[in-house]
């Protein structure tokens, strides 16, 4: 029955609420039921609301209306039909005249209205809250367009409405029955009845219309809470995050024009990551083919300084800074991290022997090569993130923990964590790799010596991640091996 958006304990608490409320307005507070005992009322109300029950609960729970989440005009309509054979008995068992006849039916229908607002708005949120739960939402527009803010008016001129129309025609029939029960104004409990009825009606009117409003304002609270849950969501760099639509109105067109602009955005989005991409892998195969290191070494150090920095982000020292999108930035600049090296003379650069101190100084220089000439291009594409991190990467792999490095003789966190993880994971796989001038160290040797170089060449902190993880270091370098050609080169 959930299916149907049918709330069976609610509906029940609701009906037995109103036959009750509806019971003691009989019973103890309208004065033309005087003449009915409390007993009679009690039978009366309990056969009329039993059966009005039994048939919401067995024959409409799966009602289109119920579908619809349109329980105002369901219910409404049941209490309806349920008050015409009430008003009927008692005109022909009691004599009742034709305005008690109309007071009943519109007590009933009234009793109905506010039954399927309370009904219908805890559907809504019960829906509402099914969606968060399961994170299955609507994000496109559907049905027909309607207003909520013109609901939100038309529900409080209704509820002006009914409260005057209830008012007037209690204070018209009574004012009428205090003219022809003229001992009941002499001793004054004529009056007493009048205000009496005049309160409770006002009490009950206002009860209903505050529980409604109530309802009414989390269904809105909820719809704007998850909305700007979708939107942090993408402020916090998740742009395939989209604003859940609950209905065609105000809310759901604004949400509807607002993921249109967030495709656009993410197309747009898209279109510059692979603009970023396509000139990071032309940059690398540049600087590859001019150097000695193999395709698979820019693989394998990518790999390794995104496996150390995703390993770092656990931490709560690092953890603002190694955002996922900050550590899908340093993936994909890592491959820049030799492009000086195009400026190295090929003498020096594809030189197979132990270079001389001279030849080696020329060698540094690659850092700041690649630096200057990510700068240029900064400068002309204007502020990027990705170049600031190539250009750190490019300029800081060199540098040591000790200062001892090259090309500024950075020491400590003067060097960008950019510079550190890729410090180690470069060395760590020209350690592992076989060159015409070295052969290829195991991973417990290559391991070995990185701990010597731990608060001298490395960071302790990229080296205590580095431990943790050194298995992953194994996979990475198992999968992404040179090939025979290299090996042979």
């Amino acid at each position: 029955m959930n299916s149907s958006n049918y709330n069976a304990p609610l509906t029940f608490k609701l009906y037995i609420l109103a036959a009750i409320l509806f019971g003691i307005y009989g019973g103890r507070v309208c004065p033309f039921l005087a003449s009915l005992t409390i007993s009679e009322i009690f039978i009366h109300v309990s056969i009329t609301f039993s059966i009005l029950l039994l048939i919401r609960h067995f024959l409409l729970p799966h009602h289109a209306l119920n579908k619809q989440i349109k329980q105002i005009k369901l219910d409404t309509f049941c209490f309806f039909i349920a008050s015409l054979p009430l008003a009927l008995y008692y005109n022909i068992v009691y004599d009742f005249g034709l305005d008690s006849n109309v007071k009943i039916v519109f007590g009933m229908a009234l009793f109905g209205f506010f039954t399927g607002c309370l009904l219908q708005l805890s559907a809504k949120l019960a829906q509402m809250n099914k969606m968060e739960q399961s994170g299955k939402f609507e994000f496109e527009l559907s049905g027909q367009r309607s207003s909520l803010i013109n609901q939100m008016i038309w529900l409080v001129i209704l509820l002006l409405v009914i409260l005057t129309a209830a008012l007037t025609m209690v204070t018209v029939k009574d004012i009428f029955w205090l003219k022809h029960n003229p001992e009941l104004v002499m001793d004054g409990s004529g009056q007493i009845s009048v205000i009496k009825e005049l309160i409770y009606i006002a009490a009950l009117v206002t009860g209903y219309a505050m529980a409604v409003m109530f309802l009414w304002s989390k269904v809105i609270k909820q719809i704007l809470l998850s909305q700007e849950s979708a939107l942090k969501k993408v402020s916090d760099g998740d742009i395939n995050t989209r604003l859940p639509i609950f209905s065609y109105d105000e809310f759901g067109s604004t949400a509807s024009l607002t993921n249109s602009m967030l495709d656009s955005l993410e197309f747009a989005q898209n279109e510059v990551k692979t603009t970023r991409d396509v000139a990071i892998v032309s940059l690398s195969a540049l600087a590859e083919s001019r150097d000695n290191e193999t395709g698979a070494h820019i693989l394998r150090t990518q790999e390794y300084v995104k496996a150390l920095a995703e390993k770092l982000s656990e931490s709560t020292a690092y953890s603002t800074l190694l955002t996922s999108n900050y550590i899908e930035l340093l993936y994909k600049s890592a491959p820049l991290h030799d492009v000086g090296k195009v400026g190295i003379p090929d003498n020096i650069l594809l030189k197979p022997g132990k270079l001389t101190d001279d030849e080696f100084e020329i060698m540094k220089g690659h850092a700041q090569i690649g630096a200057d000439a990510l700068s240029i291009a900064e400068k002309q594409l204007g502020s990027s993130s990705f170049l600031e991190i190539a250009k750190e990467i490019a300029l800081t792999h060199h540098e040591k923990w000790n200062g001892s490095g090259y090309p500024n003789q950075l020491s400590g966190e003067n060097i960008p964590l950019s510079g550190r993880l890729m410090a180690l994971a470069d060395v760590y796989d020209a350690l592992i790799s076989k060159r015409v001038y070295k052969p290829a160290f195991s991973h417990q040797e290559a391991k070995e010596i990185i701990i010597k170089g731990e608060g001298s060449h490395f960071d302790p902190a990229v080296v205590k991640a580095f431990l943790a993880i050194e298995d992953k270091f194994v996979d990475i370098a198992a999968h992404f091996q040179d090939s025979a050609k290299d090996l042979l080169a």
